[in-house]
């Protein structure tokens, strides 16, 4: 059900357990291992998913134990065991010939997996039920933990509380992200230094081949950096959304600030996030109770006598001498972690401080309840997906989820190299919004809703994500329709169509609840945009259209106004 970024290697770890007849050993979540400190009545992995839920609903495939038996865990402190490296394209033949007999000769072995995975995104068809495992894992296995999913529905409730449909918004902007599509001369000052810093680190480990200066705009022009959250407001404006449209703001991390968002929110009031549904009280229960960081080691240099005073103003030379410097003002905590620190004094960025540590283990429980809300949105509009990186992206694995829950759903798949001509045409009159151009940004994205923009996501995020758009192996149709176009890769894999016939039992089963939630889902969808599609009574309709005890040791990581005033 739900998902985040850490669910590729998850997913990928079982099938790789179920490829070689091994034990899975509960994984390991690299950002709540390396945190500092977090609350002890979480376990790595249980601080993000439901354990249990894991455990028992893959009994019939895969076993999973929480621990190593105790007379493997002192070899394994000492590091006896093998440890595997893949990568995210790793076929099976390389765990069969590779990983395989190692395992068979120590029994133990450990895996590391990041940056997307350590198994290919489409399996050979000979592994179709591998393939279906993964799914199986995705949406089912993996469950957030009981307080996770209570907060994010309460979060639901509230904005449903409002009365009015509400739009959910990932902006996408990610340091890593910006860095190595090479955007930092969308931002100023030391933002862009920021991201310089971290492609230059990017290009020294070899992870991407380019040159460190790198023309913005044109990469831009490509599609290749994200929708400014000004340019999404535009966009959004221009496909007649009123300025009282409820905006969920989801990501834990928004590069830039605050300071980038002004425009947005001046065009969307009502623009909300995680801190204005929840109170710091229920975000500090969903943490627990974490230890205390080591306290602040900063001490004012001691102040000097009054003769120590005089002696400095006797060697002053001559007069007349300038004022003394102010006093000096007090040095604040965050200008002690983050950036603010090493920027400007040096050209190394510092190791994470403890904080910082901790902090990225409670990005994980943000990035959760965002992922909730955005499932759940009447709308989605991400402003960076398929960005051909082959890391994981939390827009792309919200538009998967949603097109497996409700494949009818509102999810905006843009092409942004599309949307930038469109905007950089309209640079003039970019507030005073004519009419051709909002014709033309509105067929464009209405055209995204349906086949064309469901048929260029699975293009462009299948060969590295498949879980993007699970389809095909993660469905099955009820009734083969007379005639169904396949849409092929370079490889001959079906990216689009051809999902099997859902079994007797499962048709059986659905045949009321499907009729019954057809007509709820055009009721609801009627009645909750009526008035926001009042003023484009000319676009079509939405939504008509048995295993050994060989281990597999994972260490992973309101007023109503004109929209075209």
């Amino acid at each position: 059900m739900p998902i985040l970024e850490e669910v590729f290697p998850i997913c990928d770890l079982v099938a790789i357990s179920r490829l070689l007849n091994a034990t899975l050993v509960i994984p390991e979540i690299q950002q709540s291992t390396r945190s500092k400190g977090i609350s002890d009545k979480f376990k790595s992995f249980s601080y993000l998913y439901n354990e249990e839920q894991f455990i028992n609903y893959l009994k019939n495939d895969v076993t999973v134990v929480k621990s190593l038996p105790a007379h493997l865990r002192a070899a394994r402190r000492r590091n006896e065991f093998p440890t595997f490296k893949p990568t995210s394209s790793a076929s099976p033949n390389y765990y069969i010939k590779e990983v395989l007999p190692k395992l068979k000769n120590a029994k133990v072995i450990g895996l590391v997996l990041a940056d997307g995975g350590g198994l290919q995104s489409i399996l050979p068809r000979n592994m179709d039920e591998l393939q279906r495992l993964r799914c199986r894992v995705a949406f089912h296995a993996l469950q957030f933990r009981p307080e996770i999913q209570a907060l994010g529905r309460r979060m639901v409730e509230r904005l449903r509380a409002w009365g009015r449909p509400y739009l959910a918004f990932h902006p996408g902007l990610v340091r890593e992200t910006l860095a190595y599509h090479g955007c930092a001369e969308l931002f100023q000052d030391v933002h862009t230094e920021l991201i310089q810093y971290r492609r230059a680190q990017m290009i020294k480990k070899g992870i991407i081949n380019e040159e460190l200066g790198i023309d913005s705009r044109v990469q831009k022009r490509k599609g290749l950096c994200p929708l400014m959250p000004e340019e999404v407001g535009i966009i959004l404006r221009g496909m007649g959304y009123p300025p009282k449209t409820i905006i969920y703001l989801a990501g834990s991390e928004i590069f830039g600030g605050q300071r980038i968002l002004i425009p947005l929110r001046a065009m969307f009031p009502n623009l909300v996030d995680r801190t204005s549904l929840c109170s710091t009280e229920e975000l500090a229960e969903l943490i627990g109770l974490e230890s205390p960081l080591a306290e602040d080691a900063f001490q004012f240099p001691p102040r000097k006598s009054e003769k120590e005073l005089k002696e400095e103003w006797q060697k002053a030379g001559p007069r007349p001498r300038p004022l003394p410097p102010p006093p000096d003002r007090p040095i604040y905590q965050h200008e002690k972690e983050g950036w603010y620190g090493w920027i400007g004094e040096r050209d190394r960025e510092p190791d994470p401080s403890p904080f910082n540590l901790r902090m990225e283990a409670h990005r994980l429980l943000w990035d959760a309840l965002d992922f909730i809300v955005s499932v759940e949105a009447d709308a989605f509009f991400p402003g960076f997906h398929n960005d051909g990186s082959g890391w994981p992206d939390f827009s792309s694995l919200v538009m998967g989820q949603r097109l497996y829950e409700s494949a009818s759903s509102r999810t905006y798949r843009p092409d942004r190299k599309a949307l930038v001509e469109y905007l950089n045409s309209t640079y003039d009159s970019m507030y005073v919004l004519r009419r051709n151009w909002t014709h033309l940004v509105q067929e464009h994205l209405n055209k995204s809703l349906e086949i064309e923009g469901l048929v260029r996501q699975s293009q462009f995020s299948k060969p590295t994500s498949f879980l993007s758009h699970p389809l095909p192996e993660c469905s099955c149709r009820i009734g083969r329709p007379e005639a169904m176009d396949l849409v092929k890769g370079k490889d001959g894999h079906v990216h689009f169509g051809g999902e099997d016939v859902c079994p007797t039992w499962m048709v059986h089963g659905q045949d009321v609840v499907l009729d019954s939630k057809v007509t709820k889902d055009e009721n609801d969808d009627e009645s909750g945009w009526e008035e926001y599609e009042s003023n484009l009574a000319e676009q079509a309709e939405f939504g008509k259209n048995s295993r050994n005890t060989n281990f597999t040791l994972p260490f992973d990581q309101d007023e109503e106004m004109d929209p075209n005033d």
